[in-house]
């Protein structure tokens, strides 16, 4: 039911939220509404301004003639091509030749109204366009849907950065562009050349940290404290996010943990000075004061403790393995309870509907979640499977068809971005989604994040043994034991994660 106050005239009256409903006195033969004015007429009637523009986007076989072309017409439920449903309206470019609305006077569809747009704006000769802006022209416009675009170089931002590539103030190196500034725009247009292999790949979590670690040791004091706080950031963890980098695998989990290790080192550090001692000088009873004095987070200098004993730097100190007190769970009967939800009352939308169902059926971390691959959905004999570890887990009806329904109309593909390889993409080109952004999304949803992933794991090394779950799922196998044995798997309940399947 309506809301009065949402009609009503009265002082405070709450208004309509979304655009207004269209009114005047023409009338849509298609549609039925109301408009101010009728967009253009054609044998069946009078077609309104938002009736137009579905029809000359609408693209398929022709009912009668079955050739593949635009279908503007309608006779009953079958769409019809213009020769058959006898329209007569100019929808072909007068350039190129495709069918498409003209975007301009001229004639001109949206994608060669582009390719003029951006050659004006990368040079005044059209003969004279540097390499890489005629490359850049070329990605911009095969763009699947070119008026995205055109909307997009309208900031004034990307004109001016757009310009730079053309007239060469901009070179396609990463310095330029950390010269240029920092911002939606520049790292979005850094993420279209890297995708389109404009500009040499470069990790971005990668040079972020570099970034952040040479202004925290420009600001580390005092000099002891910062030659030390240097040593252990490179050679620990620089070097292991690069070991990582070189293997293919993600490394924005690992840039945070050293962010926030290398932060509580540099306080204990900080705090040891104050006391007028230095590591090497440090009693245990007073690093044990420091911990217990404060926040848990304070024992993830551990793994730095145990490395400067190693180097011989604190060689009689030592911080105890902090264990969890608290495992965060949810029921069965809850998890079961989000897995319909989300594959039939569809919360949200689909594309965190199958991030939920991979959390909640498969036990998947956000992170890897964000960062799955389209080719890690795979096609078996055996049918649709999905690859998270070392051996691919059975995708099973009807979570199968929502996620290749998803892949098939995955969100965020405009802008350049129409071969982007991962399953839930980024708006920027060539990256796949933010895992902090799908928690949030997630968590909107009211779903308990850890409780969900724990209590999925748990139920499935209650049916299928550790070592198999660890395999299938990509966990290290004391993680799955150390569940199965906190959820007293016995051995008679195992199977397959195959069995998924018959669920």
């Amino acid at each position: 039911m309506t809301d009065p106050a949402e009609t009503s005239g009265t002082p405070g009256a709450r208004r309509p939220r979304g655009r207004p409903r269209t009114s005047g006195d023409h009338r849509c033969d298609r549609c039925g509404r109301s408009a101010g004015k009728l967009r253009t007429r054609w044998p069946d009637g009078g077609i309104c301004g938002t009736c137009y523009h579905d029809a000359v986007r609408t693209f398929g076989n022709c009912a009668r003639c079955g050739h593949h072309r635009m279908l503007p017409g309608r006779a009953g439920d079958d769409e019809l091509c213009r020769a058959c449903a006898r329209i007569t309206t100019d929808l072909d470019c007068h350039r190129c030749g495709v069918e498409a609305e003209h975007y301009r006077r001229g004639g001109l569809c949206a994608r060669c109204a582009l390719r003029d747009d951006l050659t004006a704006l990368f040079t005044h000769d059209p003969t004279d366009v540097v390499p890489v802006a005629a490359s850049l022209i070329d990605v911009l416009c095969a763009a699947e849907r070119p008026e995205s675009i055109h909307t997009w170089k309208r900031r004034a931002r990307v004109q001016q950065l757009l310009t730079g590539i053309g007239d060469g103030s901009l070179p396609a190196t990463h310095e330029a562009f950390d010269r240029a500034g920092s911002g939606k725009d520049i790292e979005h247009l850094r993420d279209l050349l890297v995708h389109h292999g404009l500009l040499e790949p470069r990790d971005r979590d990668l040079a972020l940290f570099e970034r952040w670690l040479r202004a925290r040791l420009d600001d580390a004091e005092p000099d002891w404290a910062r030659r030390l706080l240097e040593q252990y950031a490179t050679w620990h963890h620089l070097r292991a996010i690069r070991n990582r980098l070189s293997r293919g695998l993600p490394v924005r989990g690992s840039v945070h943990n050293a962010k926030q290790e290398i932060t509580e080192i540099g306080r204990l550090l900080i705090w040891l000075d104050e006391q007028e001692v230095t590591l090497a000088t440090c009693p245990q009873g007073l690093l044990d004061r420091w911990l217990v004095d404060g926040p848990s987070t304070r024992y993830i200098v551990r793994t730095f403790i145990r490395w400067a004993g190693r180097q011989k730097l604190a060689p009689d100190l030592h911080v105890t393995r902090r264990t969890t007190r608290s495992s965060p769970s949810i029921t069965e009967q809850t998890r079961l309870d989000w897995l319909v939800r989300c594959l039939r009352d569809e919360p949200g939308t689909r594309a965190y509907r199958v991030a939920a169902i991979l959390l909640l059926l498969y036990a998947q971390p956000i992170v890897r979640i964000a960062a799955l691959r389209r080719d890690q959905i795979l096609s078996t004999p055996d049918g649709p499977a999905i690859l998270l570890g070392a051996e691919p887990a059975a995708l099973p009806s009807p979570f199968a068809e929502l996620l290749l329904e998803h892949l098939a109309n995955r969100p965020n593909m405009q802008t350049g971005n129409s071969d982007n390889p991962w399953v839930f993409p980024s708006i920027r080109a060539g990256r796949h989604i933010r895992p902090d952004t799908m928690m949030k999304q997630l968590r909107n949803l009211g779903i308990d994040l850890r409780g969900a992933r724990n209590t999925a794991l748990n139920e499935l090394v209650q049916r299928v043994p550790a070592p198999i779950v660890a395999t299938q799922l990509g966990y290290h196998p004391g993680v799955t034991q150390r569940h199965a044995e906190d959820a007293s798997a016995p051995l008679g309940r195992y199977a397959s994660l195959a069995s998924l399947h018959s669920r």
